[in-house]
């Protein structure tokens, strides 16, 4: 059976890395595809884990090389998905997650439309503020700017398969994966079940 495409989007603050690592460290079979990034490192991320940090350069290379199967400028920055033999895998049955913004899944979805898009809202317009705000790294000026860019983000996650509001992590890693068990069960992906032989004597 070919593996599942997982791409998770939502708007800044909305909690995605954190509902991804609780994914990835319950399911542990999905492998996890790292994106690429020109933006500074936050304290604690590791190039070649949480993202691939590259200058504008090396950024622009990749993209002449044709080595993303996605990119785009978010808040001046960019940010890609790195190919990295992702069909091969896909095609081997292995799942991968993908979490991105929403211009680059609307680009993903172009290509694969037999993803799985899954699109996390805030609990409110109010948390979400605050959850930024709680990160301590941003100025009223691009706070302002971002939850302004949310608001847009948030209505585009309209072109997605689902949707989960992530009010507690553990609820919305749950629901994740009862969507994932459920595209796993279409019939489209199992056709080869209904292959009987006649044995009947």
């Amino acid at each position: 059976m070919r593996g599942l495409l997982i791409v998770i989007s939502g708007a800044s603050g909305t909690g995605k890395g954190t509902v991804c690592k609780k994914l990835l460290a319950d399911l542990p079979k999905i492998a996890y595809s790292i994106s690429a990034t020109t933006r500074n490192p936050r304290p604690g991320e590791i190039d070649g884990k949480e993202y691939y940090f590259l200058s504008v350069a090396e950024f622009k290379s990749w993209i002449s090389e044709e080595k993303f199967l996605e990119y785009a400028e978010v808040y001046g920055n960019f940010y890609g998905t790195p190919l990295n033999k992702i069909e091969e895998r896909l095609s081997r049955g292995e799942d991968i997650l993908l979490e991105i913004d929403v211009q680059g899944a609307l680009n993903v979805k172009k290509k694969c439309p037999e993803g799985v898009y899954i699109f996390l809202l805030p609990p409110s317009l109010n948390e979400l503020k605050n959850r930024i705000e709680g990160r301590g790294t941003e100025n009223p000026e691009s706070l302002a700017r971002r939850l302004k860019n949310a608001v847009a983000e948030i209505k585009i996650g309209l072109e997605y398969d689902y949707v989960v509001v992530n009010d507690d992590i553990n609820a919305a890693a749950e629901q994740i994966k009862a969507i994932l068990t459920a595209e796993r069960l279409k019939v489209a992906r199992n056709t080869d079940k209904f292959e009987f032989e006649e044995d009947f004597k």
